[in-house]
């Protein structure tokens, strides 16, 4: 049921939300052999995503150091959220889940474990079929849309119910960037379709009377 909630979340707009300082924040993080990729989410409300190609030395990176650099990766690039806070990391790589009792590590896995210990997280197993957004923000094309959609059509159709899209260049099929909307923007929308004054506004606006204030393309008026 968690799961499809969370799902119905996602694929719903607005699907960005603004963070609050109650805490309880969850990761969700996904590597592959071509990147690593990540899910912020607050009260079951997706407040940002993050991925990015994997570097050249990091290329020989062993699975599970891969999935542990995803980790590493959410909470330095939102520090700033998870500073402090509650924490739960979600990853498809079940060993993980005991890295924090496992006593012969390497120096990387080290540093990185000295690392998450500054978090009040903890890091939980959760399998690849259910992380489809992680998943499809760690992985890269690899040659043509015909080609992605003979070998990855499962997930070209999650990728399409969360509205990711797929664009061409020089180069082969890349994943386009997500659209979305902040939900202030929804608010403020919402809140001047309220206002008769703003309505009153609106009509002058569109009827050439008003030079003063503009409408913007996803329908506010600016003052």
């Amino acid at each position: 049921e968690s799961f499809i909630e969370l799902k119905t979340r996602l694929t719903t707009a607005p699907v960005l939300a603004l963070p609050d300082d109650s805490g309880n924040f969850v990761i969700y993080s996904d590597a592959s052999q071509q990147g690593l990729g990540c899910v912020l989410i607050q009260h079951g409300r997706v407040i940002a995503y993050a991925s990015r190609q994997l570097k050249k030395h990091e290329l020989n990176y062993p699975v599970h150091d891969l999935e542990l650099a995803a980790v590493v990766f959410a909470l330095k690039i939102w520090r700033h959220y998870l500073y402090g806070e509650t924490c739960q990391i979600f990853t498809d790589h079940k060993s993980l889940k005991y890295l924090f009792t496992q006593k012969e590590l390497n120096l990387r896995q080290r540093r990185w474990l000295e690392l998450i210990k500054d978090y009040d997280c903890t890091i939980e197993h959760h399998p690849g079929r259910a992380n489809v957004v992680a998943d499809a923000l760690s992985r890269k094309s690899s040659g043509s849309v015909a080609y992605l959609r003979g070998r990855y059509l499962p997930l070209m159709v999650e990728m399409r119910k969360l509205r990711i899209g797929l664009d061409m260049d020089n180069q082969g099929a890349l994943l386009a960037t997500l659209h979305v909307r902040l939900v202030l923007v929804e608010r403020i929308l919402a809140a001047q379709s309220q206002d008769p004054l703003i309505c009153t506004l609106r009509v002058e606006v569109a009827n050439g009377d008003r030079t003063d204030c503009s409408i913007r393309n996803d329908g506010a008026l600016m003052v």
